[in-house]
């Protein structure tokens, strides 16, 4: 079954049991998913990487603005914020914790040879493509500039 489906179907079960906050968030994610397929230049098909990344956005968008809450003291939208994150989070593959993403890392390094923090980029391109929907890019790239500086110790 396919994600978008799953959402639907996901939908029509947060309908039918009156889940209000599970509902937005779902239709949040549909409207995302919606509008990419009708997006100039695509065919109609999400792959399942786009709708990974559609739904790391969202998830990222509804942080940001939880954190924008809180410290602007309106902790009924934070907690509604967060909870939205929490459900369309669901969606996403398990997340690897910081020493599964370091073993990703330096494995990348070590196949491409990279030594220096200069080639920080050979080594992001590659470790984003690996490791998408699995760890947020701030991550990915907080790991691999620390993996590299520890090379030229």
């Amino acid at each position: 079954m396919s994600l978008f489906t799953q959402i639907n179907n996901d939908i029509k079960e947060a309908m039918r049991n009156k889940e209000k906050s599970k509902l937005e968030a779902l239709r949040a994610i549909k409207a995302a998913f919606l509008t990419a397929k009708t997006e100039k230049g695509n065919s109609g098909e999400l792959t399942e990487d786009s709708e990974l990344k559609i739904i790391q956005k969202l998830v990222k968008q509804r942080k940001d603005s939880a954190e924008l809450y809180k410290s602007n003291n309106r902790p009924e939208l934070f907690e509604k914020e967060i909870a939205e994150a929490l459900i369309i989070e669901k969606y996403l593959p398990k997340q690897l914790s910081e020493d599964e993403i370091a073993i990703v890392i330096e494995s990348i390094i070590s196949d491409l040879g990279v030594t220096e923090p200069k080639d920080m980029g050979k080594v992001m391109g590659v470790a984003s493509k690996k490791l998408s929907g699995k760890a947020e890019g701030r991550i990915i790239a907080q790991k691999v500039k620390e993996i590299l500086n520890s090379l030229n110790k």
